[in-house]
């Protein structure tokens, strides 16, 4: 189960969460404790380099908000991020440097690494984005069982009981998710993987691996 542990999905060094993140093997242990996270590293944050527009809310001097968005506390805005008309912050949100909140995107309990893309109609909730990662038009993270049960994480080598009942997506640096895919609860995608257009997934989709349609899973050849 090594391909599914912070160290093997992330590159730390592209969030502000780095240190925090060491403290976990696995990437869904980290999403309870968002929030505290959150409030604890805003409150290290430099006045000189970041507004605080309302309480527990932090956004970069360089970021662009767009009037209509609305951001929840707690959650920070990295540095030269756009969150952009009527993106819906709910709170418990990092967001990085160089990212992108688009129009009528909704964020709960997440963590966003930097350079990550959220640009259209995306609801990303419980989970945790990589470096570079994109979600194309309409993907989204679907956070919670139609059963209402924990969630389980099936790894190759069997099913992980994470005694957890709100899991969305965890995505490694560098992936590609196309439009209109839905990421079921617990959804694990390795790093430098593509996910086609429209595609419904669930599992773990391996490092440097395409997603297809019918959800077979090819190795990516260079």
């Amino acid at each position: 189960m090594s391909n599914i542990t912070i160290q093997s999905l992330f590159d730390l060094s592209h969030t502000l969460a780095g240190d925090y993140l060491k403290g976990f093997t696995y990437p869904w242990e980290a999403l309870q404790g968002i929030r505290d996270m959150i409030l604890a590293l805003g409150e290290t944050l430099d006045p000189a380099e970041y507004d605080t527009p309302a309480e527990h809310v932090w956004v970069h001097k360089t970021a662009t908000v767009y009037p209509t968005a609305y951001l929840g506390a707690p959650c920070i805005i990295g540095a030269h991020t756009e969150v952009r008309h009527c993106a819906f912050i709910r709170g418990s949100a990092l967001v990085g440097e160089n990212c992108v909140v688009g129009n009528s995107v909704e964020l709960k309990n997440v963590i966003l690494f930097d350079n990550v893309q959220t640009p259209h109609y995306n609801y990303v909730g419980d989970s945790i984005l990589g470096y570079r990662s994109h979600m194309g038009a309409g993907s989204i993270t679907s956070n919670v069982k139609s059963d209402k049960k924990p969630v389980v994480i099936w790894d190759e080598n069997g099913r992980i009981e994470t005694g957890m009942k709100k899991i969305g997506a965890m995505l490694g640096d560098l992936v590609e998710v196309g439009c209109n895919s839905v990421l079921n609860p617990g959804t694990i995608i390795g790093p430098d993987s593509s996910i086609y257009p429209t595609s419904c997934v669930r599992g773990v989709v391996p490092e440097s691996s395409i997603w297809k349609n019918d959800g077979v899973i090819i190795r990516k050849t260079r």
